[in-house]
C-alpha cells in the first residue's frame, strides 16, 4: 500500500492559505514575514525525490498549472503522475496533464496500489482536511512558521471527530524559527 503524505507550510495557528502569494490578506507570508533559511526547505527536495505521484485538489491544481510546468526546480514533479480530486472538473488542463478522481473512495483505491512511491498532497487545504477526516492520511510533512495569521484556510478541519494520535518521526528548528515536523498518523 502506498503512503499518503500531506505536505504544507502552516502558521503556528494552523493557517496554510496562500503561503507564496495570491488573494488572501496575508498572501506570501512564508517569504514576507519570516527570514529565508535554505536549510528549512531541504525537506522539499527530499519529498520531490521520494514521491511517486502528486495528489491535488482542484483549486491548487488550477493555481499550479500556469507555474509548475515551467519551473526547473519542480522537474521531477513534472514527470510524475498527477491526480486531481474534484467533482466539478470536467478534465485536466493539457498543459499539465492529470487524472481526475471523483471521490475519496477513488483515492483509497489509488492508495491500495503497490506500484509507485508515496502520494504527495501539496497545498490543498480542503482536500487535506477531507483526507484526514476520512482516515486516509499516513504522514504529515509540516514546516511550521512562527506566525499567528488569525484567519484563513486551515490545514485541519473542524469536524466533530475523535482525536488522531501522531508520532513525531523527525523534528528540527531552524535559525529563523521555522520548525520541521514529520508526523506519522498512529493507527
Amino acid at each position: 500500500m502506498r503512503k499518503l503524505i500531506v505536505t504544507a507550510f502552516v502558521s503556528a495557528d494552523g493557517v496554510m492559505e496562500a503561503p507564496g502569494g495570491g488573494e488572501y490578506r496575508n498572501a506570501g507570508w512564508t517569504f514576507k514575514d519570516v527570514p529565508f533559511d535554505e536549510a528549512a526547505y531541504e525537506i522539499k527536495g527530499t519529498e520531490q525525490e521520494e514521491a511517486g505521484a502528486l495528489l491535488l485538489g482542484r483549486r491548487s491544481y488550477e493555481e499550479f498549472v500556469p507555474v509548475w510546468p515551467t519551473m526547473e526546480e519542480f522537474g521531477r514533479y513534472n514527470s510524475l503522475p498527477r491526480y486531481v480530486v474534484s467533482t466539478t472538473m470536467e478534465e485536466a488542463d493539457p498543459r499539465w496533464p492529470a487524472t481526475v478522481l471523483r471521490s475519496l473512495d477513488e483515492v483509497a483505491e489509488l492508495k491500495e496500489q503497490d506500484d509507485g512511491g508515496p502520494l504527495l498532497v501539496h497545498g490543498s487545504a480542503q482536500l487535506g482536511a477531507a483526507l484526514a477526516d476520512a482516515g486516509l492520511v499516513d504522514r504529515y510533512h509540516l514546516l511550521v512558521f512562527p506566525l499567528l495569521l488569525g484567519a484563513g484556510k486551515r490545514l485541519f478541519s473542524e469536524a466533530d471527530k475523535d482525536a488522531t494520535r501522531l508520532a513525531v518521526v523527525e523534528h528540527e528548528v531552524y535559525a529563523n524559527g521555522v520548525q520541521k515536523q514529520v508526523l506519522d498518523v498512529v493507527r
